[in-house]
């Protein structure tokens, strides 16, 4: 499809928000952005409550697509990521639908797989299509959000690329990141692809870069025309110096989801 100019962005204010609100703009993007906090040099940032679903249709009105980043990115009671991941994602789809917004990239996560054991050896590397497994509270709400995008898609037509990221961070600062590291960069361009692919209906996809330890199969993303550029390989010598290799009879190891299913970080707010 035409590459959509005017983009939504929620979660601007939060980490990934803020590396994407830098870097979708040199792939010829105008955000328009969107937080629960204010978004640090950016005093027209909409601040606003998924909740508020007001805020949210106006947010929607007159934007091409949608960058969903917005919601609790950690561990916290249900009661919490039900507000804020669940409904706020479902106030987001309803806005996008009446304001008739045809394309939504969805950030899920990896840990909607997150109890799915990581591949050993030669083991394959693991499908979009193995079954869900998430790994928590926040896990669940990215397995929900997946499957409301496949809803509006069924009923209504629109479009979603649901990417589950792994840890997009400028570098990787474990041994076990090395295999789901996504660069800064290459997000940017996995989110182009995702905005511009023709005909994804709803399309799931891995988000990480090309790592040489990668875990997961990104021919779902390669299909939508990403090519990754970046590989968490030249980190790798020190980190296993400092951290040794992974122990596959450790459970934070053994799992995709790591340490968040032994003792995920809890949400701070």
């Amino acid at each position: 499809m035409p590459a959509p100019r005017t983009v939504l962005l929620t979660g601007a204010a939060g980490g990934l928000g803020t590396l994407m609100r830098e870097l979708l703009p040199d792939h010829g993007y105008d955000l328009r952005l969107f937080d629960l906090r204010p978004v640090e040099g950016a005093p027209d940032a909409i601040v606003a409550d998924l909740a508020d679903k007001e805020a949210v249709r106006e947010a929607v009105r007159g934007v091409d697509a949608i960058v969903h980043l917005a919601g609790i990115s950690l561990e916290a009671p249900f009661e919490k990521i039900l507000k804020a991941n669940i409904e706020g994602t479902y106030n987001l789809y309803e806005a996008a639908r009446a304001e008739g917004v045809r394309r939504t990239v969805f950030a899920s996560s990896h840990h909607a797989v997150g109890y799915t054991l990581r591949p050993q050896g030669d083991d394959p590397l693991i499908p979009v299509g193995t079954p869900r497994r998430p790994d928590t509270f926040y896990g669940l709400s990215k397995s929900f959000g997946e499957d409301l995008a496949q809803f509006y898609r069924d009923k209504y037509g629109m479009e979603t690329v649901s990417v589950r990221i792994g840890s997009c961070f400028p570098e990787p600062t474990s041994v076990r990141m090395l295999s789901v590291w996504l660069s800064p960069a290459d997000g940017a361009r996995l989110f182009h692809a995702a905005l511009t692919a023709e005909d994804v209906g709803h399309t799931v996809v891995y988000g990480s870069s090309a790592n040489t330890r990668l875990w997961w199969d990104l021919s779902t993303a390669r299909a939508l025309g990403y090519e990754p550029q970046d590989d968490s390989e030249p980190y790798a010598a020190q980190l296993v110096a400092e951290q040794g290799e992974l122990d596959p009879g450790n459970p934070a190891h053994a799992r995709l989801g790591g340490h968040f299913v032994t003792d995920p970080p809890i949400w701070p707010y």
